[in-house]
């Protein structure tokens, strides 16, 4: 079975020029089936603040009005994404960059309201991803760049969390490839504390990731990260990693960052 190797970038990778720069560089050199699935939350942040549009977050996650759904899409589907596409293109990656309504790659719902009452607006959950025009498109030679905007099929598009759909990815190309998923970021792994970087904690058990929430040790952003990695593995994908963007090489090799072990 083939293999194919998801990244996922977020936070700082993508607002630090040099750091996206670097860190393209050495995506475009892993051989073979690759996916890049991106964020892009800091920027889309920053010019929702500057346009006046209140932003508010719910454990790691954006609460989307329609005012906010507007900028998520103009920054992760148009500038984040064609950004990434062009500078692929540079290091000779063949790159399509798309959102989940293109070539109706995924489609999701509009999330209800939670039982603590929370709205979380536009946002999707995934309902299908397109793995045989996923496949087709790899086989031909091209690596896609997945923002993280869907559709409900209806013509609405969703803001949907770029851990989750690395993950939903993930799981549904693993009866095709053998699959390793990798989440980059600004950190060097899943830290014990938050203010040491060197603080690192190499492997987590789901029994483990239990304690680390109850010790409040890992709290807001990571807790979806890690969920979804914890729900890759479940079904069926071999590695998940979490580390710095600039430790790609090691990471794929696993020897940095943090190994997801399912018990």
């Amino acid at each position: 079975m083939p293999s194919l190797t998801i990244v996922k970038i977020g936070g700082n990778i993508i607002d630090e020029e040099a750091n996206l720069f670097a860190f393209l560089h050495n995506f475009a050199a892993i051989p073979g089936y690759k996916i890049l699935v991106h964020g892009g939350g800091k920027m889309a942040t920053r010019i929702a603040e500057a346009l006046h549009i209140p932003q508010q977050m719910q454990d790691g996650r954006r609460i989307t009005d329609e005012a906010t759904l507007k900028v998520v899409t103009m920054v992760y589907a148009g500038y984040v994404n064609k950004n990434i596409v062009a500078q692929l293109q540079s290091f000779g990656c063949n790159a399509l960059g798309l959102s989940g309504a293109d070539a109706n790659v995924i489609k999701s719902h509009k999330r209800v309201s939670t039982q603590m009452g929370v709205d979380y607006g536009f946002v999707g959950d995934i309902d299908h991803i397109n793995s045989p025009w996923i496949q087709a498109m790899l086989q031909q030679g091209t690596c896609l760049v997945v923002s993280p905007i869907t559709h409900d099929g209806k013509g609405l598009l969703l803001n949907t969390n770029a851990d989750t759909i690395a993950q939903e990815i993930a799981k549904s190309m693993c009866a095709l490839y053998e699959v390793q998923l990798i989440y980059c970021f600004e950190k060097q792994g899943v830290l014990s504390n938050a203010a040491d970087n060197n603080s690192v904690i190499s492997t987590i058990q789901r029994s483990s990731y239990e304690q680390l929430k109850k010790d409040k040790i890992v709290t807001d952003g990571m807790l979806p990260k890690l969920d979804n990695a914890f729900a890759a593995l479940a079904a069926g994908v071999n590695v998940v990693s979490i580390g710095a963007a600039d430790d790609l090489p090691l990471l794929l090799q696993q020897k940095a960052g943090t190994s997801i072990i399912h018990e």
